[in-house]
């Protein structure tokens, strides 16, 4: 008897882990075959690749197709090539797929996840409505006296490792950088992570992109029954114990008041006073079909989560962008010297010292961190979610609702077919005079559309004035333990995280007038 009962409840598992495995085959949709619990995944767990590696293996193995089908678990999921089908999903029909989709639940949704990056609906549209004049050219010109502070001790601290001939990892020295920038401009603290090994906000910082067993299997528990275990949380307890704790006690010294510091905690707190925010919605329509108007209650979980966001996006790929560059200028010593060329020029014409205009005057140092990016885009890919459902245009397909859609940004950057010789570090592709040549939607550091990132510009800025510290004082060389093309840590998410970092040795440049 128990193994007849045994037998049936493996028949049922098995038809209900399966019930969806025809679905692309149904609509004609060439798709990566799948297995019950593992979806389509299983090349990425045997070959210990990254998630985006994975798609942009998912990519490469469809050359000839505009969009591919595959599965995650059980649930349908698609991967789009084609640039003009990625602008009518970003842009154009942004109304039909408005979603990023990383809330496997639509109402059960964990505090710090209602953060702009991962909110879906009303309360992303509403937030980014009110977050995005934080970014202003003006409002940049005024941190940028945060980021000398920042850069003086970044170059302190490089200055330690080159007297001393010790190799430094390039991605964690830059990490202490950024987290420090977000920490002064953000919340009006110093974090201390260029001085700190112990620091709160840097420890914060490397649990939210190590991710755990625990994580996994959470991740894994909440996509596959998202009612069951809606109550479980992707964040750890100890992340948003500590991210709720930092960030209350900075509010409370405030008196939960703007202070007049004009940075983004005190943003918040203005609006914390207003207690709502009133907007057009993009989930409710009139009859019409003229958008709502619908308000969002504030509360401090949502505040903190918006301030949360800024913390964790602020740093982390900055300084993933920062590191990889100069990692690669370690091994193109002829860009490395026409870059420090230029920031030694521009310096001199403005007294030798660093500021806003200097930075963006900093033309080709510019062009080389975009080419990094390229060759290392991170995010290496992009979510979108389907409200409803979506005929994809000159197809006879149409999408249900809550449909994952992938763009392999890593796929469209190593794509001979848009980049010649794309495995080359080029930084003339992004001259002025031959950007116009990259296809649109090719190359999308930030994401294209209305949910494209906000923080882009500073995202930049910080970048840039940072690089520009390091190369106007040193060279950075190979350490005996660098490799040339370092292996990606396979349970890296949204960010690629490098094993065993970026380690570099700094030479004290000879001659720097």
């Amino acid at each position: 008897m128990i193994l007849i009962l045994i037998v049936i409840f493996c028949i049922a598992f098995y038809f209900y882990g399966t019930r969806n495995f025809k679905y692309w085959e149904k609509r004609g949709v060439p798709y990566e075959k799948p297995l019950i619990l593992v979806g389509s995944n299983l090349k990425q767990f045997i070959d210990r690749v990254s998630v985006s590696q994975r798609f942009s293996a998912f990519y490469r193995a469809y050359p000839n197709e505009r969009f591919v089908g595959f599965f995650e678990g059980n649930n349908p999921s698609i991967l789009v090539r084609d640039p003009e089908l990625i602008k009518h999903m970003l842009i154009s029909d942004f109304r039909y797929i408005p979603y990023r989709g990383l809330n496997p639940h639509k109402t059960a949704v964990e505090p710090l996840m209602k953060n702009l990056f991962t909110a879906d609906g009303d309360v992303w549209k509403l937030m980014r409505q009110k977050l995005t004049p934080s970014f202003t050219t003006s409002k940049l010109k005024a941190m940028f006296p945060l980021i000398i502070d920042r850069t003086n001790k970044l170059e302190k601290l490089a200055d330690s490792f080159s007297e001393s001939g010790k190799e430094i990892d390039i991605r964690e020295l830059m990490a202490k950088y950024t987290t420090d920038f977000v920490g002064a401009c953000g919340f009006g603290v110093d974090s201390a992570a260029l001085e700190n090994e112990n620091s709160d906000f840097r420890k914060l910082g490397k649990r939210l992109f190590s991710v755990t067993m625990r994580d996994h299997f959470v991740s894994l528990l909440k996509r596959s029954a998202p009612e069951t275990f809606k109550d479980l949380h992707f964040f750890a307890p100890e992340i948003e114990t500590k991210a709720f704790s930092i960030l209350g006690q900075i509010m409370e010294q405030r008196n939960y008041k703007p202070s007049g510091r004009n940075d983004f905690m005190d943003l918040m707190l203005e609006l914390r006073q207003k207690n709502k925010v009133v907007g057009e919605s993009v989930e409710k329509f009139n009859p019409d079909g003229t958008p709502q108007i619908v308000e969002l209650e504030l509360d401090d979980k949502l505040i903190c989560a918006q301030i949360f966001v800024f913390f964790a996006a602020g740093f982390e790929t900055s300084s993933s962008a920062s590191s990889y560059l100069l990692h690669t200028l370690a091994y193109h010593p002829e860009i490395q010297e026409r870059c420090q060329k230029e920031v030694d020029d521009v310096l001199k014409n403005y007294d030798g010292k660093l500021c806003f205009d200097a930075v963006h005057d900093m033309k080709y140092l510019a062009m080389a961190l975009k080419e990094s990016m390229r060759l290392l885009p991170s995010p290496g890919f992009l979510l979108r979610k389907t409200s409803s459902k979506y005929k994809i245009p000159e197809s006879d397909v149409t999408l249900d609702e809550d449909t994952m859609i992938i763009i392999s940004t890593d796929g469209l950057c190593s794509d001979e077919k848009y980049f010649d010789e794309p495995e080359k570090f080029i930084p003339e592709r992004f001259h002025p005079d031959n950007i116009r040549k990259i296809k649109p939607y090719t190359f999308m550091p930030f994401g294209e559309g209305p949910r494209a990132c906000i923080g882009e510009r500073m995202g930049l800025m910080q970048s840039l004035a940072g690089i520009a510290t390091i190369l106007k004082k040193f060279t950075v060389v190979p350490s005996r333990n660098s490799i040339r093309n370092p292996r990606i840590d396979p349970k890296s998410i949204l960010v690629e995280t490098i094993i065993g970092g970026l380690p570099l040795n700094l030479i004290r440049r000879q001659k720097v007038d």
